[in-house]
């Protein structure tokens, strides 16, 4: 099983690549956030919990997302892989995430950042804005913030998987299919491995 880790700033195009990926390796497209908007809708425990959190104006805890991801990953235990967009956000949970994949006698084997530009990702995020109907895309200040906050708190993640030898920065301007392009050279390597 390959386990790819999609990571990027906001607007770097995580999940559209994520898609195009899943239809070309027949890997499941974990999106965090969709699947915790799943629990919730579904209503179960763990959903309950986390809306109760988001709903109090905080983040979910990493045991949360934690035991989301893992409940997640059990349930699809058959595939040939997965892509996990969104995930893990901090060091200490990529290091709770290498135990949970090390009990299944798994890892992940690579980290993939779409390297794009401030600016270039302030231009997608309010272009986006225009279709979604995201009031956090349509105001620069709140782009420019969450941008902040990835650099300060997430972007140190890749650090981590660079001491293991794992990350791999591509460039993620250009078309979609160039950005997919460059994603599936990364990729293949990995899956040629395996």
């Amino acid at each position: 099983m390959i386990n790819i880790v999609l990571f990027g700033p906001p607007g770097a195009g995580k999940g559209t690549q994520a898609d195009l990926l899943k239809e070309k390796y027949g890997l499941n497209h974990i999106s965090t956030g969709e699947v915790i908007r799943d629990e919730i809708r579904r209503g179960t425990p763990r959903g309950l919990a986390v809306k109760e959190v988001i709903e109090s104006g905080k983040l979910a805890s990493d045991e949360m997302v934690l035991g989301i991801i893992g409940e997640y990953m059990a349930s699809h235990a058959d595939c040939k892989g997965n892509i996990f967009d969104g995930f893990p956000r901090t060091t200490r949970q990529a290091e709770e995430f290498d135990k949970m994949l090390a009990a299944r006698s798994e890892s992940v084997n690579v980290m993939v950042s779409l390297d794009v530009p401030d600016e270039e990702l302030v231009k997608r995020l309010k272009l986006r804005a225009e279709y979604s109907g995201r009031a956090d895309d349509a105001d620069e200040k709140v782009i420019r913030n969450r941008i902040a906050v990835y650099k300060e708190q997430t972007a140190v993640v890749a650090d981590y998987y660079a001491r293991q030898e794992k990350y791999v920065a591509i460039d993620g301007v250009g078309t979609i299919e160039e950005i997919f392009a460059r994603l599936c050279t990364v990729i293949d390597r990995y899956i040629d491995r395996k």
